[in-house]
């Protein structure tokens, strides 16, 4: 019998991009063209470039919600038609720019655990404060009367642009995916505060791809 995906794909590099190369339209130029990256557990690389240099392109092609126009992109050794969508976007999180991102209206825990099996389980929970202390949130969720239960969003109690940013970035270490993709999703925040949310990307993070403005 075959190997199912989620066993095979424990070999080979985290994450490893060959020749890829996008563009939005035929006959546009590429925004991408002949972009090569290798990825090993435990890598922790900074990508700089101004803006238009195809930075957040290259993170969309990385979680998977675009496909190159050319070259290919393996997780573990294996593309993302072998492993499937829902197993590739386990194997590899994006963060993407604060307005590309949402808070749903609904209980904090549950934007925060949305990548795990429902019904999350006490541990999860645990986790998910273990994380956000870890990420300056703790006094924020001993204020909400409904702690991880709070209604947060629309419709719910409101977070300001540095607490949203966390969240979203707890959201992706709680993926518990081999890389995790930040890009530029880190710009709201203070630099007390940046300094302590990378100390723990960069203790929970397996690999890391850390996207940012000179």
């Amino acid at each position: 019998p075959g190997v199912a995906p989620e066993v095979a794909a424990t070999t080979g590099k985290a994450l490893q991009a060959q020749d890829l190369v996008f563009t939005h339209r035929q006959g546009c130029e590429p925004v991408l063209r002949g972009c090569s990256l290798a990825i090993e557990r435990g890598d922790r690389v900074l990508l700089e470039g101004e803006t238009g240099s195809g930075k957040s392109t290259l993170a969309s092609l990385l979680g998977g919600s675009r496909r190159p126009s050319a070259g290919f992109i393996l997780a573990g050794g294996l593309d993302r038609h072998t492993l499937g969508e829902a197993a590739w976007r386990r194997r590899v999180a994006v963060v993407p720019q604060y307005h590309e991102n949402h808070v749903l209206s609904a209980p904090l825990g549950f934007n925060l655990l949305l990548a795990r099996s429902y019904p999350h389980s006490p541990r999860d929970y645990e986790e998910a404060l273990e994380v956000c202390d870890e990420l300056g949130l703790g006094d924020l969720i001993k204020r909400m009367p409904g702690g991880l239960g709070q209604i947060v969003g629309e419709t719910g109690w409101q977070l300001s642009q540095g607490e949203r940013s966390r969240v979203f970035l707890a959201r992706a270490l709680l993926q518990n995916s081999e890389v995790t993709v930040l890009d530029e999703s880190l710009a709201a925040l203070d630099p007390d505060t940046l300094r302590q949310c990378l100390q723990c990307v960069r203790r929970r993070a397996k690999a890391l791809i850390l996207i940012a403005h000179p």
